[in-house]
């Protein structure tokens, strides 16, 4: 065969290649791509393409093929066998991406799709670089499933997810149905935000339960966006539109450096450290009865702009926020003062715990903003397990090595003052309070009422003796008294917040010294 022919014939091969990929990519599958717009969807790859940098994305595996042995599957069509996985620049920065493609099988993974997953997840890990997984689907394809033959030996897919944990960010956008598979993904994910009448998750799709239970309920009821958001707590966003989740995605990725050994973000300002806000100075009610929201406050402090909360509608007695302080990531967990006063109950400790593992993991100093009564108490707190819940977050305090400030805005009772990082509970860089601040062991009231109760009863007026007694100890515990007795390093100006967290955290290395022994691992309390 001559030259001229050789290259003849690599073109022919050339052209095949490029028709076989052509008819698997959106262009050759008009009327799935026109599904998914019917139904207010972007197909798998619209969404790849609108999550990163223009040009970015370099596919893997366009064309895998399913499996193809049994009677039920020997004739399956299914294009790239339904995922799409690959790499591409967010914001200028690589990611490793997987897009579950909703009309392939309704977005199940089948055994050669698997593989893609899993190459995928595995690329993240040795690149360190971000996870994002972009998902609609019905877990597992029932055509492979059933079957020992592929089905005994299972998937390394959730040990590769938690191998990955506190390494590389691992972001997820629930994108449409997400029962089963995708949601057990979105467990061991660092964040999940939902599409709003879109999205659904959980273990079970309403017909499994439907034949497993012989319980009626839609999707939206079982594991829609809101349910999943504001009352579980799987998921850390709802929003109303793909744009948005893909927004979400790509501003959580914003604070964080692309693996754990990687230094953070830091992004210009020209927002002055030392801006004084005279808002702050107010903002704290004269009647501790009164509420006001922490949020404002996170704002105050934080470069202009900056705040992201994470669960902002669940377990709203605290406050989860990345933010930036002169460019430089940090995470705010805050109690929130509006929703049950502020105390630490099982979803407040769970929220908070999670946060704080995931700061640490990525190397984001921690503001701790305390407001709080104390933790729960009574049967309904003892049902829900919070004394060993409250135990996780109080790990989580003692694990973490970033640089941590704290600052008493206002109460700092008994156990929760603890939890929250107060004093020297927690070995903190730094340890302030505001003017309002009062610390103490616990309510005042209720301390009387246990151990003076006999005192005032024996009174010529016990409700006036009573009130004597509050009067006594209300008088002892402001923030000069915490500050007189070295509890507290410094009783701050509230205006000046801003600057001196930012002046501590300059002033602080990356990580505080390991103090841990020599084990080979912590044991959770949950």
């Amino acid at each position: 065969m001559s030259s001229g022919d050789e290259a003849s014939d690599g073109r022919a091969r050339l052209r095949e290649i490029e028709d076989a990929r052509r008819k698997v990519l959106d262009e050759g599958r008009p009327d799935a791509v026109a599904r998914q717009h019917k139904h207010g969807k972007y197909s798998a790859r619209e969404r790849i393409t609108k999550l990163c940098d223009e040009d970015s994305f370099h596919e893997y595996g366009s064309l895998v093929e399913p499996l193809r042995d049994t009677g039920f599957n020997k004739d399956l069509d299914a294009p790239a066998d339904g995922i799409i996985i690959g790499s591409g620049l967010i914001d200028g920065r690589p990611a490793a991406v997987m897009s579950h493609d909703y009309t392939v099988l309704g977005g199940s993974t089948g055994r050669h799709g698997s593989y893609k997953a899993n190459r995928a997840i595995i690329k993240s890990m040795d690149d360190g670089i971000p996870l994002v997984a972009l998902l609609e689907g019905g877990g597992h394809r029932i055509q492979d499933g059933q079957d020992s033959r592929h089905f005994a030996a299972g998937s390394p897919v959730f040990q590769h997810f938690a191998r990955n944990s506190g390494w590389v960010p691992q972001a997820m956008a629930m994108l449409g149905q997400g029962f089963a598979g995708p949601t057990n993904y979105a467990a061991l994910a660092d964040f999940v935000v939902m599409v709003r009448g879109q999205a659904t998750m959980g273990m079970a799709g309403p017909a499994l339960v439907k034949a497993g239970l012989g319980e009626d309920i839609d999707k939206e009821t079982l594991g829609g966006a809101m349910m999943q958001t504001n009352r579980y707590g799987i998921s850390d966003l709802a929003v109303d539109t793909e744009d948005e989740a893909l927004a979400a995605v790509q501003r959580f990725l914003s604070y964080l450096p692309p693996n754990a050994r990687q230094p953070l973000p830091i992004h210009p300002t020209d927002d002055p450290v030392g801006r004084a806000e005279e808002e702050l100075l107010e903002i704290i009610p004269a009647s501790p009865r009164k509420s006001y929201d922490v949020r404002r406050i996170i704002e105050l402090i934080s470069d202009k702009g900056s705040v992201f909360e994470k669960k902002p509608s669940y377990a709203r007695n605290i406050v989860t926020s990345f933010a930036r302080l002169n460019g430089r990531p940090v995470g705010f967990v805050a109690n929130q003062a509006r929703h049950l006063a502020g105390m630490l109950d099982v979803k407040a400790c769970e929220k908070a715990s999670h946060f704080i593992a995931l700061c640490d993991a990525f190397g984001l100093p921690l503001v701790m903003l305390i407001d709080v009564p104390g933790f729960a108490i009574g049967s309904e707190a003892e049902k829900a397990g919070l004394g060993r819940r409250s135990g996780r977050l109080m790990f989580e305090m003692g694990q973490a090595t970033v640089p941590r400030v704290t600052i008493v805005l206002r109460k700092g009772y008994g156990g929760g003052y603890y939890a929250m990082g107060g004093g020297t509970a927690f070995d903190n860089n730094a340890t302030f309070a505001w003017p309002t601040a009062e610390i103490c062991a616990m309510s005042v009231e209720g301390s009387v009422d246990v151990a003076y109760r006999r005192d005032y009863e024996q009174a010529e007026d016990p409700a006036a003796r009573r009130q004597e007694i509050i009067d006594i100890f209300k008088n002892q515990l402001g923030a000069r008294r915490a500050a007189e007795a070295f509890g507290i390093d410094e009783v701050i100006d509230p205006r000046q917040t801003r600057q001196v967290l930012c002046d501590t955290f300059d002033r602080s290395p990356p990580r505080r010294p390991d103090k841990h022994p020599p084990r080979l691992r912590s044991i959770s309390p949950i």
